[in-house]
């Protein structure tokens, strides 16, 4: 049989005999990093809300893809065709990239051990490599983009288009937190290829939207941020298309808290089971392996 389809046998049976399901897989994942899911569905919050749609990004030519291009998947050339590739230690990554990329094509998985000597608490991590593979003209955008072409391809976007773009952004190397306001960034490694689109973005949205950001320069990267209403704004236009778990759960809670569905310390208690620890083991962190066995256990039947 061809691998693809003994996968398929595989889910069948998982589905049938132990009632695994999208939904299920999305509620172990949450439970595996301490998300209550019943504490936010009593909140009117639906913590699996990211996988509503995603069967529409079977079509490459959404932008969504191109955003994820920009920001946090790689493509490179292997054979005659093209590879991209995500790769994570995450816990929700190790579950949110075989997820978003078998809309396209089942993923491969390399698993490699890697030591962080700089990480005080994390020992064993395990690096999460998922790629497909594309014959060259299966993918639809151009690989390598000047500023120019960049901002031509944004203007031939509809609203709907450059919101969808901004979420694939926001799910590669972008992200919305709360810290006594609402805060939404992208970031870009300094003097590198992707940094370009950071003054591309910030010119469009503030075009198109009339929401204006400021680039921050960090230790490591750039970031384009934007805080308070401008970036509650942003959120609102974005919100739909945000598939990144962790992500789009702080966004619908960040609405939430700004729309009066929820108190301030209701919201507080909720917003804290999605922070990372600082300075202390955290199992969102560099628990990937585990995540991915726990959560979508036929995922790795794939590579």
């Amino acid at each position: 049989m061809v691998r693809s389809n003994v996968v398929k046998v595989i889910e069948g049976l998982l589905r049938e005999k132990f009632g695994w399901s999208e939904t299920r897989m999305c509620e172990e994942l949450w439970r595996f990093i301490g998300v209550d899911v019943d504490e936010f569905r009593r909140h009117g919050i639906e913590p699996c809300i990211w996988l509503k749609g995603l069967e529409g990004l079977s079509d490459l030519r959404r932008p969504y893809w191109l955003g994820l291009a920009r920001s946090d998947m790689s493509i490179e050339k292997y054979n005659r065709g093209l590879r991209l590739a995500l790769v994570t230690t995450n816990s929700v990554d190790a579950v949110f990239f075989p997820v978003l990329l078998s809309m396209v094509k089942l993923p491969s998985l390399n698993v490699n051990q890697e030591n962080i000597p700089t990480a005080k608490y994390i020992h064993n991590s395990f690096n999460l490599s998922y790629s497909i593979y594309l014959d060259v003209d299966e993918w639809p955008w151009p690989i390598e983009l000047s500023a120019y072409e960049l901002k031509k391809i944004f203007n031939g976007f509809s609203d709907e288009g450059l919101a969808e773009y901004i979420a694939g952004e926001i799910d590669g190397d972008g992200t919305a937190w709360y810290e006594g306001s609402a805060y939404v960034r992208f970031a870009a490694c300094k003097n590198c290829p992707k940094r370009v689109v950071l003054d591309v973005l910030k010119e469009v949205i503030a075009e198109r939207f009339g929401i204006t950001g400021s680039i921050n320069q960090l230790e490591t990267a750039d970031a384009l941020t934007f805080g308070g209403e401008k970036a509650v704004r942003l959120l609102r236009c974005i919100i739909r298309y945000i598939h990144h778990p962790l992500r789009r759960l702080r966004a619908e809670l960040i609405l939430a808290l700004y729309d009066g569905k929820i108190s301030k310390d209701e919201f507080t208690k909720l917003y804290e089971q999605t922070e990372y620890e600082r300075g202390a083991p955290d199992i969102k962190r560099s628990r990937g392996l585990e995540a991915l066995a726990r959560a979508a256990p036929q995922t790795h039947t794939h590579g």
